[in-house]
């Protein structure tokens, strides 16, 4: 519950920081951009396919997280897992926000530019208005530029499984899977190459640094278990202790030996 709390006031957070900045985006001509310039553009009817790359990559590192309650090899911590990819993520969007509050870029994006109905949004009419959180931000925000939020959850987790996943496979490919997104999104015209390069070396060092203080994760692949000597194990199964272990034991110095018969080993000077 409190994992997911945290997840949801860091949303409402980023999510209120986007609107503000859509109210003073200025729609104006695309900036001139070397990944415009090389990749060829998609054009508003394709542009769901950067959109449906990323789900499958949101959807496949989500199912992997919670695996350990399907398969029977359980390797990892999910709500550990999500807390460090919690922890990640909400570094990662604080700089962002930090970023595109510093400086508003015209949007590439069809809807932000010049001549589109939602490029600006009016100005509030009350304080609540401020407060609530815009329906269509996920894909009508403009101004929330550098860097890109979609390659802060792909990289992170594509970094989460690097460390924690056990396939070398889904590894190399979640890599290939991270660069084609970057390429899609600046085809797309969603992003400048610039937001998605600041993102490439952001993530990586953000995730690098606090993957130093957050405290490890556990083993599970050790299992220890207590050592349980005979005689507790006995008394844990409800069986009494063997009768001649009660049976009295041999002593020194004139004590009773284990046949009852009473012995003096003193020194008596023969």
């Amino acid at each position: 519950m409190t994992l997911y709390i945290r997840r949801e006031s860091s949303k409402y957070i980023h999510g209120l920081a986007a609107k503000g900045v859509h109210y003073i985006h200025r729609p104006g001509p695309t900036l001139q951009d070397l990944g415009f310039f090389l990749l060829p553009e998609l054009g508003q009817e394709r542009s769901y396919i950067s959109e449906t790359v990323f789900t499958s990559v949101f959807v496949s590192f989500f199912l992997w997280t919670f695996h350990p309650f399907i398969l029977k090899s359980k390797k990892i911590y999910t709500v550990l897992i999500w807390c460090r990819v919690l922890a990640f993520l909400v570094a990662c969007q604080f700089l962002r926000v930090i970023t595109f509050y510093s400086t508003q870029l015209p949007g590439p994006n069809y809807h932000c530019r010049e001549g589109s109905k939602v490029s600006r949004l009016p100005w509030p009419k009350s304080a609540l208005e401020v407060l609530e959180i815009n329906p269509h931000g996920v894909m009508y925000g403009c101004g929330d530029l550098i860097f890109s939020s979609h390659m802060i959850f792909t990289l992170v987790f594509v970094l989460t499984y690097q460390k924690y996943g056990t396939k070398r496979f889904i590894k190399l490919f979640g890599w290939l899977i991270a660069f084609v997104q970057s390429l899609l999104i600046i085809a797309s015209r969603k992003h400048y190459s610039v937001d998605v390069v600041v993102a490439w070396y952001t993530v990586n060092l953000v995730v690098f640094c606090l993957d130093k203080k957050l405290p490890e994760l556990p083993d599970r692949t050790t299992v220890l278990l207590p050592v349980i000597s005979k005689e507790s194990h006995k008394l844990l199964n409800g069986n009494g202790v063997d009768p001649a272990d009660w049976r009295p034991r041999a002593q020194v110095n004139g004590k009773i030996d284990s046949n009852g018969v009473h012995t003096d080993n003193s020194m008596n000077g023969a």
